[in-house]
């Protein structure tokens, strides 16, 4: 079935190759929307530029995330579920188009797109640079011209429907999935399950850093989402002493107590990570820490200590043996 018509947007003509199934599609900001799509010229050869099936895998596009060919939204919200349908877009539509390329190729050839572009606008890094790095682009770059995009369409996703990269979350989804984060990774270490867990709170963790990153060090912002992460990292920790660990609960904990250097919870953590890894004397100090910075812990740090002590002299016993047993001469048949 073909069927051409006129889009209510000036420069576009639609024509359905194959009509798709149920009811237009109600995008919103944050809506997925994902296709595999063919870019050719307009020309008597329709010569190809770019087609996502050689790639091997579909286009993704977030709603409301501004990507910068933003007539594309405007098409795909035109298609159903399943339709395939053939666009022509004017020049004054395409004129980004060799930018956009140029960073899609650069990720299926597993580049950074952004390599090599100065901290501006679009528009700014086109006149910044003579060459996008390939030919065929260089040439769209220079004469805009108009364009067909065969798109297919396979399926819409509402916000809530789909996993979201950090990156794709605005600030208010961020700090919305932080709490659920943190009682998923609760849930999940009742049952014991403590990598699960861990990655819960390490994610968590990501959302309100790069929430902090927008922040003044140590003003009030700062200060609140930081008490947002001080519990999620301990957790975190304890987690991974529960996985053996030990390394990683003291890189973790470490970091937090130059921030934090009245924290006794952290401070009982890194001697558990130090006494498992045979550090005695570290490990002493820091459940004396904790006694002194919390009394209320005076126990647990007392059984701790214990612990460690009959550990460290199973330890001598043993090591002991094993060097008299190497240093002792061979006895004579």
């Amino acid at each position: 079935m073909e069927e051409t018509y006129l889009l209510n947007v000036e420069g576009v003509k639609k024509k359905i190759l194959h009509g798709g199934q149920g009811e237009l599609p109600k995008l919103q900001d944050g809506s997925k929307i994902t296709f595999h799509f063919q870019t050719l010229k307009d020309d008597f050869e329709r010569t190809v530029i770019d087609d996502s099936r050689e790639a091997g895998i579909p286009m993704e596009i977030i709603v409301g995330k501004m990507f910068k060919l933003e007539i594309w939204e405007t098409l795909l919200r035109s298609m159903r579920a399943g339709e395939v349908a053939e666009f022509w877009c004017d020049a004054i539509h395409t004129g980004m188009y060799a930018l956009v390329s140029r960073g899609m190729r650069r990720i299926a050839e597993g580049r950074d797109p952004l390599e090599g572009q100065k901290h501006r606008c679009g528009m700014g890094n086109m006149f910044d640079y003579h060459s996008t790095g390939y030919e065929d682009l260089d040439e769209l770059q220079r004469t805009p011209q108009p364009l067909i995009f065969i798109m297919e369409l396979f399926r819409v996703e509402e916000p809530w429907a789909y996993k979201r990269d950090t990156w794709a979350m605005s600030k208010e989804e961020k700090l919305a999935a932080v709490p659920v984060l943190h009682r998923e990774g609760n849930r999940l270490v009742l049952r014991k399950e403590f990598g699960q867990a861990a990655e819960k709170y390490q994610e968590a963790v990501i959302c309100l850093r790069n929430l902090q990153a927008k922040e003044k060090p140590w003003e009030d912002g700062w200060l609140k989402l930081e008490s947002l992460v001080t519990p999620l990292v301990l957790n975190y920790c304890q987690c991974q002493l529960e996985l053996g660990e030990y390394y990683e609960v003291l890189e973790h904990t470490t970091e937090l107590l130059q921030k934090h250097k009245d924290n006794a919870k952290a401070y009982f953590k890194r001697a558990k990570a130090h006494a498992a890894v045979w550090n005695e004397r570290e490990a002493r100090e820091d459940f004396l820490r904790v006694a002194h910075l919390d009394p209320s812990m005076a126990a647990a740090v007392k059984k701790e200590l214990k612990q460690l002590g009959e550990r460290m002299r199973k330890k001598h016993v043993e090591d002991r043996k094993r060097y008299q047993g190497l240093f002792q001469p061979a006895r004579r048949p």
